[in-house]
């Protein structure tokens, strides 16, 4: 009776400690602070909707690309302008002071983490310090020599001028494939087997999920060529050699860069601001910043209307006073019409209903889609979408992107918010930039938790 008692009074000090509340009803893990997704900074939120995609232009060059199809997008924040020089070359910088860093790490300019693994071999990491400033002027010898990696050769300086290397400015990261990953042949009979420590049944070339996980390595720094390559018989000399990096052309937008790179920058962002969340105690990271897709650009880019030709929402170019409303090509050669030669200042023209900047004209921008002409017959009609992540081996047209908005340099037509055209992700314009979004944690903004059941 004794050992009874004893092992029911066990019995029950273990359910009562084990339980989540005193009445034994299931309600879930413990409940934390209602959590609301703040605007991110520079950008408008575009909430969820319905329209009917392809549709409300006219279709001048009878390419016959944008079939009218309804379909739903989730909500996001947009940048409310194209990202500018003065934005893209915080990441230029970036890059450039990482690398930087490093080399003063493995010069001794730095304290060294030495581990050791299990094998005895010693590893010397260098710990960096991303807070202390670089000494780009220092005059010790042995400083700038372990920064003489980062500069030009002295047998390609022009007149002697010490430059950092553009070339060097190679930014890595990590991405996941998860449209490979979710493909039949790997999800099938690969459940994992403990006794063995392996996935059991792997289809054949795939040994673990490592396989889905792609290291890139881009070079970041703008093609400022571009001016002149697009161009042949045109004088942008003074464009290539200032645009970019000169503080005249702060808030213009960047050009010259590639989709590669266009992604490149996004991870980056994403990284930076997660970086800080972890540093002050956040409770949760955010999601990741990412081009749009075609179908968010064009809902973006509507402004809440529907059926609208152009991102005002009415069918002309010019407002009621006889002014352009952007910035792009209006007439044969007169490319001053609208008040901008090649690319103006962000934010010049007025935004559309949604808060958004230059959805027309400016530069025309990357989306996160691959071109196929034939797309909306195969893609859903809930947040549409058709990727395909191109191999530098591939044939150039598997590495067409979706390009949209149109540019200083184009026609009203490619104004439109339903017009499609495409460039070569690898390839970089005079006349393409881009913007992110951030997809929205939730069914809309402005839900309230506490209302749900």
């Amino acid at each position: 009776m004794k050992k009874f008692l004893l092992i029911s009074s066990l019995a029950l000090m273990l359910v009562g400690c084990g339980s989540s509340n005193e009445s034994g009803e299931l309600v879930g893990v413990r409940k934390t602070k209602p959590f609301y997704q703040p605007d991110p900074y520079g950008m408008q939120f575009v909430p969820m909707g319905s329209f009917t995609m392809g549709i409300g232009g006219q279709d001048i060059t009878s390419g016959n690309l944008a079939q009218g199809k309804m379909v739903s997008v989730a909500s996001f924040f947009m940048d409310e302008t194209e990202i500018t020089n003065n934005e893209y070359r915080e990441f230029v910088n970036y890059v450039r002071d990482s690398i930087a860093r490093v080399l003063l790490a493995e010069n001794g300019f730095s304290e060294y983490q030495i581990t050791q693994s299990k094998k005895g071999v010693v590893y010397e990491n260098p710990i960096i310090n991303w807070e202390e400033k670089i000494n780009w002027k220092s005059n010790d010898p042995q400083y700038q020599s372990a920064l003489e990696e980062l500069y030009i050769p002295e047998n390609e300086r022009f007149f002697g001028k010490k430059e950092i290397d553009a070339r060097k400015l190679n930014y890595h990261y990590s991405w996941i494939d998860l449209r490979s990953a979710a493909k039949k042949e790997f999800r099938d009979g690969n459940s994992y087997d403990y006794r063995q420590g392996s996935f059991a049944n792997r289809p054949q070339g795939v040994s673990d999920r490592t396989t889905y996980i792609h290291n890139e390595d881009i070079n970041v720094y703008p093609d400022t060529l571009a001016w002149i390559h697009d161009y042949s018989y045109a004088f942008n000399d003074p464009l290539t050699e200032h645009y970019f990096w000169h503080e005249a052309y702060d808030n213009y937008p960047v050009v010259g860069v590639s989709w590669t790179q266009a992604r490149a920058f996004c991870v980056w962002r994403t990284a930076k601001l997660n970086r800080y969340i972890m540093n002050h105690g956040g409770r949760g990271l955010m999601s990741e910043f990412r081009l749009p897709t075609e179908a968010e650009w064009e809902w973006a880019a509507r402004g809440g209307h529907q059926l609208n030709p152009y991102p005002w929402g009415g069918p002309y170019v010019r407002n009621e006073r006889g002014c352009l409303r952007a910035n792009f090509k209006p007439m044969r050669g007169n490319y001053i019409a609208d008040g901008g030669l090649t690319t103006v200042v962000v934010a010049h023209y007025q935004a559309n209903d949604w808060g958004l900047y230059d959805m027309a004209g400016n530069v025309a921008e990357w989306t996160l889609s691959a071109f196929d002409p034939s797309s909306y017959n195969f893609t859903w009609d809930m947040n549409p979408d058709y990727q395909y992540n191109a191999k530098p081996d591939d044939d150039p047209s598997m590495k067409r992107k979706v390009v949209r908005g149109g540019s200083w340099k184009d026609v009203a037509y490619y104004l439109q918010v339903d017009t499609r055209t495409y460039e070569y992700q690898d390839t970089a314009k005079c006349y393409i930039g881009f913007r992110c979004i951030q997809p929205y944690l939730g069914r809309n903004k402005g839900d309230e938790p506490k209302g749900s059941r």
